[in-house]
């Protein structure tokens, strides 16, 4: 019986020291997944949207609006 409780406790060991190791792994390696996801995020989103717009934009958006309101000119 004390062959079972102490091979129960080695395992047990070994999976908390493993989950331990992937965690720091992940915590120091974060910068580097956060950019990967980030830019597989934009490829999936930009191609999207590019072809579910096709050439609408400048049809859709009209011309640009004055940067300054122009005064009423005085009769």
């Amino acid at each position: 019986m004390q062959k079972i409780i102490n091979a129960i406790a080695i395992s047990s060991g070994v999976v908390s020291l493993a989950l331990v190791a992937s965690g720091v792994g992940v915590y120091l390696n974060r910068g580097k997944i956060i950019d990967s996801v980030k830019s597989q995020v934009m490829e999936q989103v930009s191609g999207a949207l590019g072809s579910s717009l096709g050439g609408m934009v400048p049809d859709v958006t009209g011309p640009a609006q004055p940067s300054v309101p122009t005064l009423p000119s005085l009769p």
